[in-house]
């Protein structure tokens, strides 16, 4: 397939429109020549796993893969890491939460720690602990999910500042996006991710997250965007 001599500079939610996976695909090829031949071949065999493990899931309209695609894409371009566990963790930030016993096979014990334990065997214990900082816990069925949500990223964001890193690019793919949402999730997901929104802006502000101040601005503007969609999709006047 041939891409325009401009996908390196396309925003990535257009290059999904127009080139769908094999679009991403190649912005990834693009983003990953930045580094050296060991950092390449670590960033391809997660991209693999990855692959191999979402291979049949999809994300409302489109393979689940152009999530963790653009999740990965944005960490390097737009926040600038060249810190390759921290875009290895991108690439795998929904492994062990949504496939836990692929990762970890027949096990009698915790399938979430085993999966882990196959991450850090694989990519190193650093992109083991990232992945597990961004991974859901079972939440209690009689308490409101979106709210232990909150509660679970207030805590595991608090003390690992590279995982703030993910999950507000994990985020941004969410919240930026929701337009390209479509049925009734658009409403649900607006309602999940609008109260992130201040928390977000305060851990993206702080000393110890690891970003420049051009980026951490980026980012800001990037919250400035969701809120006004969550806002347009939530905040519909009453009729009179």
């Amino acid at each position: 397939m041939d891409f325009p001599p401009h996908l390196g500079s396309m925003p990535m939610h257009a290059i999904t429109e127009i080139h769908g996976e094999p679009g991403l695909l190649e912005r990834f090829r693009l983003e990953v020549q930045r580094f050296d031949d060991e950092a390449r071949a670590r960033l391809t065999a997660a991209l693999d796993l990855a692959a191999e493990l979402h291979r049949d899931d999809r994300r409302v309209r489109e393979p689940y893969l152009n999530h963790l695609l653009r999740v990965a894409i944005r960490l390097m371009h737009h926040y600038q890491v060249r810190d390759v566990d921290v875009v290895v963790a991108g690439l795998l930030h929904d492994a062990v939460e949504d496939h836990p016993a692929e990762l970890a096979g027949d096990t009698d014990g915790d399938r979430t720690d085993a999966a882990l334990a196959v991450l850090a065997a694989r990519f190193g214990p650093r992109v083991a602990r990232l992945v597990a900082a961004v991974t859901n816990p079972v939440y209690d069925p009689r308490r409101d999910r979106n709210e232990q949500y909150r509660e679970h990223l207030a805590v595991s964001l608090e003390r690992e500042p590279w995982a703030r890193v993910i999950k507000v690019s994990d985020f941004t793919d969410n919240g930026v996006g929701v337009i390209h949402t479509v049925g009734s999730k658009v409403v649900s997901s607006a309602r999940k991710y609008r109260p992130l929104v201040p928390l977000f802006r305060e851990l993206v502000g702080r000393p110890d997250t690891p970003l420049s101040a051009e980026v951490k601005r980026h980012i800001f503007g990037q919250l400035d965007l969701a809120e006004e969609r969550f806002s347009a999709i939530l905040d519909v006047p009453a009729p009179n």
